[in-house]
């Protein structure tokens, strides 16, 4: 018998070992998490004096922050969940409202949401050999807490001035679409997009003004409905898993890969990716100068709430090239950026004044249009930061860095849409009336996820906040009988930019891919103006407070390559 059992161990020892293959990564169970995102919104003002002329759509560019809770079911490759997520949000935007007339002085209407709160329900399904890909699909009810003023612009001596402040809760509805990636068995990445909806209350309005003839409208209502487009990238902790396990046992955590291997996130030496890319865009930039009360015509006491004057440059399409690159340490410290350059030719500069002296008329509302010519832009970001998570197929880390935009165009022509008392320049008269410069610079914030979908497919992300702006710009009027100038400073203020690309290997080292941008930056309101010439030739104007903000948005077009 001994001999026997000898024999057969011996017989076993001979065997091949036979490996099993790694276990399919199963979603079910609860998670909780934190995220950032940015993006933009739209708040609408029903105007109660009758169809809009002009604005009514007040522009929120918007920065968030928040966490989330939830728990997932897994049938087969089929995953179902139910999510709940709040987030503090940083917004605010103004427009005109309220203009019905040229003959009506308007009111400039302010917004912006302060807190959203969904509770989603998720279905997805999970791909990749593993199943550690999840692509999904989320709806539900969302809530909002949004607040704003109604100002009206400046009206002379004639009327008190008035203003009316609303905020108010309100439930609406979300969707959203999203992929979340497991990097190991107790953390995951989300990029999500994200649409919200939400009907509003009717607020108050302030009495305002009417000439000819003249007459105080009395105070009414505005109903209000607003509409929100985000970007986040979330990192879930999934209860249950180690989460100090840095790693799946079936991989190594720094992947050394031989020639022809598929491409991978992160190694254990230097590496450098760097490529060139494509930006189609539009842009936006909108100047709002402050009212002067009691002071008709003059300098005098500044109520930074009151506008006189706004000029909103929209419609910037562009086209631009632009220069990329990351490098990577062996210790997780990275180092990125991005250097491009643009042209546009399209858009227009819509002009407004309120309560305008021309000649012996007060004029209670003027708005002409001028197209957009010779327009440029360029641009920069430089960040340093550290991957917390990594691993050979992802990596996600913070950084800290800067931004720079520069901007300049050239009004033609001049045509008054809304008060025809006040003629402007014939159509077809395409003379140069003016330009506009702006430099933007300001430090950001922010969080960037990097992670192979697929042995091909790559998704990368970044958003960021920008804490502090600093704003530099000239104004110049070439239609006057002497040309006059506006210097413009402003900052504080804030700003967010969000990115997101998704990359197809086509071999080891080089990638095609396409991605979407949003930039947005603002001032505060008391930011100042300096005007020479606009009280004489020669005459330098004492300060006025203004109020300065930027978008651009688009889609991009990028090739890079890799060297490890």
């Amino acid at each position: 018998m001994a001999l026997v059992a000898s024999g057969a161990a011996n017989a076993a020892d001979l065997e091949p070992e036979v490996k099993l293959p790694a276990a399919v990564w199963n979603w079910s169970g609860g998670y909780i998490g934190g995220h950032v995102g940015g993006g933009y919104g739209r708040t609408s003002f029903s105007n109660s004096y009758g169809p809009s002329i002009y604005g009514g759509i007040v522009d929120t560019p918007a920065f968030l922050a928040g966490g989330q809770i939830g728990y997932n079911w897994q049938k087969n490759g089929w995953v179902f969940g139910v999510e709940l997520d709040a987030s503090g949000v940083v917004s605010e935007g103004t427009n005109t409202c309220l203009a019905a007339s040229g003959f009506v002085v308007s009111a400039n209407c302010k917004a912006g949401p302060s807190v959203f709160a969904t509770a989603t329900g998720r279905v997805g399904y999970a791909f990749g050999a593993l199943g550690r890909t999840l692509a999904y699909l989320k709806g539900g009810v969302a809530w909002q807490n949004n607040q704003g003023d109604v100002v009206n612009n400046y009206e002379g001596d004639r009327l008190p001035h008035a203003k009316t402040h609303f905020d108010y809760g309100r439930l609406g509805g979300v969707i959203g679409l999203g992929v979340e990636q497991a990097l190991t068995p107790a953390w995951s990445v989300t990029a999500e997009y994200d649409y919200l909806h939400f009907g509003g209350p009717s607020v108050a309005t302030p009495p305002t003004v009417q000439d000819p003839p003249f007459a105080i409208l009395p105070a009414n209502t505005t109903g209000l409905s607003s509409d929100y487009h985000i970007g986040k990238i979330g990192l879930n902790y999934h209860f249950g898993a180690d989460p100090w396990t840095a790693q799946w046992s079936d991989a190594p955590l720094y992947a050394q890969e031989p020639a022809g291997a598929p491409p991978i996130a992160y190694t254990a030496d230097w590496s450098f990716e760097g490529g060139s890319r494509l930006w189609l865009s539009r842009g936006r930039f909108q100047w709002n100068a402050s009212g002067l009360r009691g002071v008709p015509g003059g300098i005098g006491t500044i109520d930074p709430n009151i506008l006189v004057s706004r000029l909103t440059y929209h419609g910037l399409d562009g086209l631009s090239g632009e220069l990329f690159g990351r490098a990577d340490s062996p210790w997780g410290v990275f180092l990125k950026g991005n250097i491009g350059l643009g042209r546009f030719d399209k858009g227009n500069d819509n002009d407004e004044d309120w309560s305008l002296r021309w000649g012996a008329l007060t004029l209670p509302y003027v708005n002409s249009v001028s197209d957009q010519a010779n327009g440029r832009f360029s641009y920069y970001t430089a960040d340093a930061g550290y991957d917390f998570l990594r691993g050979a197929n992802y990596k996600v880390g913070g950084f800290i860095g800067w931004t720079y935009y520069d901007q300049s165009s050239d009004s033609t022509g001049c045509v008054e849409t809304v008060n025809p008392r006040r003629p402007c320049l014939a159509r077809g008269d395409d003379r140069i009336v003016g330009s506009q410069n702006t430099q933007w610079n300001a430090a950001r914030v922010g969080l960037s996820a990097e992670t192979m979908l697929t042995e091909r497919w790559r998704l990368s992300a970044d958003v960021a906040y920008l804490a502090w702006t600093d704003f530099k710009g000239r104004d110049n009027h070439l239609l006057r009988d002497a040309t006059t100038f506006a210097e413009q400073r402003g900052n504080g203020g804030g700003g967010v930019q969000v990115e997101g690309v998704l990359s197809y290997f086509i071999t080891k080292n080089f990638s095609v891919g396409v991605g979407g941008r949003y930039w947005a930056m603002w001032t505060r309101k008391d930011s100042e103006v300096r005007c020479t010439g606009c009280r004489g030739p020669g005459m330098i104007s004492g300060t006025q407070f203004s109020k300065f903000s930027m978008e651009r948005w688009g889609t991009f077009f990028q090739a890079s390559y890799r060297f490890d």
